[in-house]
């Protein structure tokens, strides 16, 4: 082997590792769901090609509507996040005794597990006497106990805010980082020219805050798109009444695994996967534009 050749050789010998993991673990699932989409597969008996029947039926399935709605609705979450977390990383940025205790337990909910705190939820909103409806009726805003998790009305916004609280900690690490690499000088500008703690925060934070929140708004954003586990912890794997709670995620899982229908849960993956990399792609491109 020639030197020229051995060192042209020698960096794709080094990539072959994390090459060989991608294409076993990224692009062959990926490949494989994209051919079963074309199939109808039960698990126990081969698949057979049927082309573009299940993309038909999904766009004729009032359920599908219905998951693809509350998933968007579900990206309300991601503006509520970066309000909070920004407040919150304000506010624990002092040099004051013991805010470091303050940040670990704002951090706690990050580092619970997701099941726990669903069943921490659950009880909060138990509809036959839990601390919200025992609280509501103290102060005389209900006659009777609500049934949150079985209302439709309630489940979107309650799996909601879990993921707000769920989340917030995690992320004002991330505003809290980017506070801190902000220049005091701008703030000791800011106050020579008048402005109060609000204004200072509006024109000097926040605009210093602008690559962390738009790296906020990417994977936040992501993350409403494949929520699963606050669904299916707080409605007990059912989705809600009427389907209320149910996500793209949560339909896709319950179609593939429950009724055994997995060309038709690859049909949902592969529109899952187009919407994500979709909104993946205008995040990044509008985050380049920002730092231009």
């Amino acid at each position: 082997m020639t030197p020229r050749l051995q060192k042209t050789l020698v960096p794709y010998l080094f990539l072959l590792p994390a090459l060989a993991f991608m294409a076993t673990f990224t692009l062959y699932p990926l490949l494989s769901v994209g051919y079963l989409s074309f199939t109808e597969y039960d698990i126990l008996t081969p698949p057979q090609f049927i082309g573009l029947e299940n993309y038909r039926d999904l766009f004729g399935d009032q359920v599908f509507w219905i998951s693809l709605r509350n998933s968007f609705t579900y990206l309300l979450v991601t503006p509520t996040i970066i309000v909070l977390s920004i407040s919150l990383a304000i506010v624990v940025n002092r040099k004051l005794p013991g805010i470091g205790i303050f940040r670990a337990l704002y951090y706690i909910p990050v580092i619970t597990g997701s099941v726990a705190i669903g069943i921490v939820w659950q009880f909060l909103f138990d509809g036959s006497g839990g601390p919200v409806n025992g609280l509501l009726l103290a102060l005389g805003l209900i006659e009777k106990p609500i049934v949150f998790l079985t209302e439709p009305a309630y489940t979107l916004p309650i799996a909601m805010a879990m993921t707000t609280w769920m989340g917030v900690g995690y992320y004002m690490v991330i505003f809290l980082a980017g506070l801190q690499a902000i220049p005091t000088d701008l703030y000791d500008a800011a106050r020579i020219d008048g402005c109060n703690e609000i204004q200072k925060h509006w024109f000097v934070s926040v605009p210093g805050l602008r690559p962390s929140i738009v790296f906020v708004a990417v994977i936040s954003s992501l993350s409403a798109l494949k929520v699963f586990d606050e669904i299916f912890v707080l409605t007990n794997g059912s989705g809600g009444m009427l389907n209320s709670g149910v996500t793209m995620v949560f339909y896709l899982w319950r179609q593939a695994f429950k009724l055994q229908n997995v060309g038709y849960a690859s049909a949902l993956a592969m529109v899952l996967l187009v919407i994500t990399l979709t909104f993946s792609i205008v995040n990044v491109r509008f985050m380049e534009r920002g730092e231009n």
